[in-house]
């Protein structure tokens, strides 16, 4: 098999996988044909593997044997993404305390996935900053965290 051949094969899997997954995303209920073809266009460049450094930032059409990255445009200001009590979903603008579920579920997209399709850094809080303090509050509280090297519990932790 020549290496055209071997391209052709990988070009046709990623796009079969980007079907299967907008398949099954088009058959809720909720879903417009907009969001349908807003997450083809997503996902298109992310199962063919291109870095987001290529992607295009202009609109493009997809020619049988090459793919190449249409507009990932967030739906929200990334500015505007976290607040306190919610992050907010680039792809779909919706509001959650965490967004690892929503973006697996409804986007077919692991967090570094969805942070390399809006060019995210590492440390962007997929988790509402009050939700992770208070979720550091309660394991302060029944004293996870309190151990010493030495395997012995400190002051005021539970031992097992």
């Amino acid at each position: 098999m020549n290496d055209k051949d071997n391209m052709d094969n990988q070009s046709q899997q990623s796009l079969g996988a980007v079907a299967q997954v907008v398949a099954s995303y088009a058959g809720r209920t909720d879903v417009t044909q907009d969001d349908i073809l807003s997450l083809a266009q997503r996902l298109i460049p992310v199962f063919a593997g291109i870095p987001s450094h290529t992607v295009s930032h202009s609109t493009t059409t997809i020619a049988p044997n090459a793919v190449e990255a249409p507009i990932v445009k967030p739906a929200i200001a990334i500015e505007k993404a976290v607040t306190d009590d919610k992050v907010y979903c680039l792809c779909c603008g919706k509001g959650f305390t965490m967004l690892k579920r929503h973006l697996k579920a409804e986007h077919g997209l692991t967090e570094d996935e969805y942070r390399t399709m809006f060019g995210l850094s590492e440390d962007f809080p997929l988790v509402a900053p009050k939700y992770s303090e208070r979720k550091a509050a309660y394991a302060k509280k029944v004293g996870l965290g309190k151990y010493n090297r030495d395997g012995e519990a400190e002051q005021g932790a539970v031992a097992r």
